[in-house]
């Protein structure tokens, strides 16, 4: 019974559960990257605002580097088009569910937030029968054209917002159109208002028919018939002339005045062979000849694959073809006579947007050669497919501006225009450190992505392909047009972040990345076991790098590997451009992909680990300093996959095999008596290490916790993994052998449990003469055999030991000398040993308690919210169920749990990297990282503010008096975030002693609605609920902040309007007199 009283950590006090409040606290912050599966684009020119919709229901807004909103809507409901009402800070919303959204952009507070202000949806029975294929907006704003499947169009009206009663029927317009033509033309494909008068736009029909249709006359003007099926139309600026393209590749120029026949004739651009269709064309007019831009029209046998848009100007003779990696969505082209009040004789286009499946290309039109503009935001972070990255803060300032110079240096041939869509502005503060994060990717690359604010922007791109012996495909300069027809120009060669999906050689893949900041030194490991230590340099340099080979199993003579060779380095020297330049390069052999890294930048060391075994390298002496094979003996495969080696003999492996299968076999009756024998013994042993029980007289502790229900937790079967794959590798500086005197130490853990401890002794003087000598000092077993995560030393403040050189700059506080402890994390349990005696201190089970493994761990520095001189370590989890949790590095008390991923997001949580001061990135897309935060006090949350002109939107009104009123006596006069205290959103829980949720800090994500007020509305004139609802909803971050004894939350407001047909409000215990304007 005495094991039920052995000793635990105290309880927390009540001024520790107050302070926990100021430490932790999770939440969703945003996303950085390119959205996911994009579906459609506006622009609204007069706020320079871009929108991009998605298949997954999601709108980015964008303007001025770092100023973005988001709405979420459902999963399943895709994004089908957008409309920006132009200076309004309005958005129009087609979701396939064909249901209309109007959304605002209103000023809450010190920062503008995405309402929701209004929503249509057809009926089930109207869906089926108005199935929405295209909309176009009016010139007032005023009306929205929809066009459906069966031809008809109807309008609906953006101030009431409902369908009017006229409706353009399809058969009406079919009345004037010549006998010869009379079938049936289709769906309506395409909609286009007329530029000068604006009762005017033509309807065009899938199966080729035109119609200049006058709505205020309800007649048709014009009729022009094509024999190709329509695909876009375009008006020229004037208003007498319109452009249509179809889906045999050509273009037609027609008259508004001639029906009979087309102006110009049909022109192929790429013809005369079958061309594929254009899917869209632009025509706007310049000073010079007009430009015409569209997407495809390619000829279909030589260049059907290619995914184009074209451009063409005939005075300046431009003619080029925009070759992309992905398919195009969509293009806008951004013309300064839609951006200004003042009246233009022509459009004056600056800027195409394109929008391909994978990437946003901006191209700039006024410059020579339109070379495309460096992305502040959207990039495309999966441009390569991303292997692995890390987090580095607080980035001093002269490497910083090193990365900086060496980026602007590699896009010379990027635009030296400013960024147009420069809409809103910046409300919060600029972060006081530099952040950057670092991903690496399958072609061999890393690129530093600046991660200090909101808008995450390429910094630089390290490429460690042109150290090895790799064939490269061309690189093709951007400005550079190919003497061919098409003249292509490819948009993924030497242009920033955009999307280029091939790699030249799978061995180029980064596996492992750390970057010591205060040394300016970087080391990489990749998929072919290759090693490669960089400095900062910058300046070119032409060197010859030094490659040493560090055998991890030469002392297994029978060994034979079977897996991918090596890459060979180049011979003689190299000319590398200013940045990160080579050092040295080892290469571990077998060349397995890298599985653990770790260097000191101040003894100059690097360690690596595989599958196979680790090694120690020196890169001040360019030498192998030690090597250690981890693979069992008695299973040695010489391969990297396979079970047998090609060196037995059938016969002899067939042997091998049942010997192996009844070796088995006893190994399972002796292990199921030993079970018998422990149960009746009780726990004696744990993690190889004897743990001696308490003796009777021990005193029972003040507070006894009754010990949760633990799972049985089988020990792991050696041949159920890989085993002596090592999993991480950690260099300290502490008590290995006795306690007076600390010792440099490198400690492996590997994926069977099994720690090793080495001292290393570096010399103090003559460092490039004296060699360095590593020695096995112990090793640890961990008793299940789990896989060893994280291991870390903890002095005697509960302080991480600092990493190197951080207390020569002032970073960090010299260690305290004595009572050292380490922390050993595996996938099932945390466990605390003392130094050097590694006699265990405290654990903490966790597999045994929930079923969960550990997936990802960090040991993170916590600061208070309120207190600048207050902070403390503790250890971030994330497990295989996706959810986050902290423990203390003192006690292993959790301190905070929140569930994050989904456990399906398997991408996600292998992908997941924490930072030192509490955020932490997956990936929530291939091309998204999503950004969260444990800590109270770091929080990166984008505070956007747009600034609108008088009488965009109506005053508030005047407050009614309070007795007209009928809300209860205990929330009159509240705040609006005091008016809510529900959340919808996902729950962090800072857990409290043996219970574990003393507190809640509750988050919602962006999009979702907690309704909280019904407002009441007078209507006058009867209209149907079913085809009206007004809604109201502030679409933004909750945020909890708890002090002392109070808890304040900020939740989603939402203000629904519901009207019915006899004006009477519904019955809510919550009314206001607050009205919603009208846009």
């Amino acid at each position: 019974m005495f094991k039920f009283l052995r000793k635990h950590p105290p309880k927390d006090s009540e001024e520790r559960s107050q302070l926990k409040k100021e430490l932790f606290g999770y939440r969703r912050c945003l996303d950085h990257g390119f959205p996911s599966k994009p579906s459609c684009m506006a622009y609204d020119p007069k706020l320079k605002l871009l929108a991009i919709g998605t298949k997954t229901g999601r709108i980015k807004i964008v303007g001025a580097p770092g100023v973005e909103w988001s709405i979420e809507l459902r999963s399943d409901v895709s994004v089908n088009q957008l409309f920006f009402l132009p200076e309004q800070g309005r958005l129009l919303s087609l979701c396939s569910d064909n249901t209309v959204y109007l959304w605002e952009i209103n000023q809450r507070g010190d920062k503008s937030v995405v309402e929701q202000k209004r929503e249509y949806t057809f009926s089930v029975e109207e869906s089926r029968m108005k199935g929405i294929s295209v909309c176009c907006l009016t010139n007032s704003c005023e009306q929205l054209l929809i066009g459906t499947e069966i031809g008809n169009i109807y309008i609906l009206d953006l101030n009431t917002f409902k369908l009017l009663d006229q409706i353009i029927y399809q058969d009406v317009v079919m009345q004037n159109v010549p006998d010869d033509f009379k079938v049936n033309p289709g769906a309506v494909e395409a909609l286009a208002v007329h530029p000068t008068d604006p009762d005017k736009f033509l309807i065009g029909y899938n199966r080729g028919l035109i119609v200049l249709w006058d709505n205020e006359a309800s007649n048709a003007d014009q009729t022009y018939n094509s024999t190709q099926q329509l695909e876009s139309l375009s008006w020229h600026r004037n208003g007498t002339e319109f452009m249509s393209a179809h889906n045999d590749g050509s273009y037609i120029v027609w008259s508004t005045t001639n029906s009979a026949e087309p102006k110009e004739p049909a022109l192929t651009p790429y013809g005369p062979f079958p061309c594929k269709a254009i899917s869209k064309i632009d025509w706007k007019t310049a000073k010079l000849d007009p430009f015409i831009i569209f997407a495809g029209g390619m000829p279909r046998a030589s260049y059907g694959d290619k995914h184009t848009v074209s451009v063409m100007q005939g005075s300046n003779n431009i003619h080029t073809v925009l070759d992309f990696t992905s398919k195009v969505v969509d293009f806008i082209t951004i013309s300064r006579a839609d951006e200004t009040d003042e009246p233009l004789e022509t459009d004056e286009p600056h800027t195409l947007v394109v929008l391909a499946e994978e990437e946003l290309v901006l191209i700039d039109l006024e410059t020579q050669g339109c070379p495309s503009f460096s992305l502040p935001y959207f990039n495309s972070l999966h441009s390569s497919p991303i292997t692995c990255s890390q987090h580095v803060s607080n980035i001093p300032d002269n490497l910083w501006q090193k990365i900086v110079d060496a980026g602007q240096a590699q896009n010379k041939n990027v635009s030296a225009r400013e960024w147009p869509i420069n809409g809103g502005k910046v409300a919060g503060a600029e972060s006081l450190t530099k952040d950057m994060l670092l991903t690496g990717h399958e072609d061999g690359t890393v690129r530093f992505w600046d991660a200090s604010s909101t808008s995450m922007s390429l910094l630089y791109k390290l490429s460690t392909a042109s150290i090895f012996n790799v064939e490269i495909h061309g690189d093709h300069n951007s400005g550079e047009v190919e003497e061919e027809w098409p003249p292509f120009r490819k948009v993924h060669r030497g242009m920033v972040g955009n999307y280029d999906p091939f790699s030249d050689d799978p061995r180029l893949g980064i596996q492992k990345i750390a970057l010591c900041s205060l040394s300016e030194t970087l080391v990489v490991a990749g998929t072919a076991g290759q090693v490669v230590v960089l400095r900062a340099e910058r300046e070119e340099r032409e060197i010859e790098v030094s490659s040493t080979t560090v055998n991890v199993v030469s002392d297994h003579d029978g060994f034979v590997w079977k897996g991918h060779e090596a890459l060979g380095k180049k011979e003689g020297e190299t000319t590398f451009a200013a940045g990160f330049q080579p050092v040295a390069v080892v290469q571990i052999s077998p060349p397995a992909a890298c599985t653990a890294l770790a260097f000191h930048s101040e003894w100059q060391l690097v360690a690596a680990g595989t599958a196979h075994g680790f090694g120690l390298f020196d890169y001040a002496q360019k030498k192998e300093v030690t090597s250690r094979c981890t693979l069992n003996p008695d299973d040695l495969t010489g391969t990297s996959d396979t079970p047998i080696s090609r060196r037995k003999s059938f016969k002899k492996s067939l042997r091998e095999s049942f010997r192996r299968l009844r070796r088995r076999r006893s190994e399972r009756r002796k292990a199921a008596e030993e079970k018998a024998k422990e149960e009746k013994k009780g726990e004696e042993k744990e993690e190889g290490i004897e743990v001696k029980s308490s003796p009777v007289k021990t005193s029972p502790p003040a507070s006894p916790e009754a010990r949760p229900v633990e799972r049985q937790v089988e020990a792991r079967n050696p041949e159920d993994s890989i085993s002596s794959m090592v999993r991480c590798l950690y260099f300290a500086t502490t008590y290995i052998s006795d306690v007076s005197n600390t010792a440099s130490s490198l400690w492996v853990g590997t994926n069977g449990g099994h720690v090793y401890i080495y001292t290393v002794t570096v010399p103090q003087e003559k460092r490039s003469e004296n060699e360095v000598v590593a020695v096995l000092a112990k090793e640890i077993k961990l008793r299940h055999k789990a896989p060893v995560m994280a291991i870390a030393v903890v002095d005697g403040r509960t302080k991480i030991l600092p990493d190197p050189l951080e207390v020569q700059h002032a970073r960090a506080k010299e260690p305290q000398g004595n009572n050292h402890s380490v922390v050993i994390c595996s996938e099932e349990q945390l466990k605390i040993f003392t130094l050097p005696h590694l006699k265990a201190k405290w654990k903490y089970k966790i597999t045994a308690i929930n079923g969960s493994r550990i997936r990802k761990v960090a040991f993170v520095n916590f600061r208070s919210r309120s207190d600048d001189n207050y902070s403390e370590c503790n250890i971030a989890c994330l497990n295989n169920q996706g959810e986050l949790s902290v423990y203390s590095v003192s006690t292993l008390r959790q301190q905070l749990e929140a569930s994050c991923l989904r456990r399906e997001d398997i991408n996600g949580i292998s992908s997941f990297t924490f930072s030192k001061n509490g955020q932490g990135f997956y990936l929530q897309s291939a091309s998204e990282y999503a950004r969260i935060t444990l800590s109270a006090r770091n929080i990166t949350e984008p505070t956007s503010s747009l600034e609108l002109k008088e009488g965009m939107r109506e005053a508030e009104p005047e407050p009614e008096p309070e007795t007209e009123t009928q809300e209860p006596a205990d929330t009159e006069g509240t705040t609006e975030n005091e008016a809510a205290q529900t959340s919808s959103g996902e729950n962090a829980e800072v857990l409290n002693d043996s219970v574990l949720n003393d507190s809640q800090a509750n988050t919602t994500m962006e999009g979702e609605i907690t309704q909280d007020s019904v407002q009441i509305m007078q209507v006058t004139e009867e209209v149907s609920s079913s085809q009206e609802t007004s809604r109201t909803t502030t679409v933004q971050e909750t945020t909890t902040a708890m002090s002392g004894d109070h808890t304040e939350t900020s939740t989603v407001t939402s203000t629904v309007t519901e009207v019915t047909s006899s004006g009477d409000a519904p019955n809510t215990g919550i009314m206001r007199k607050t009205r919603s304007p009208h846009p």
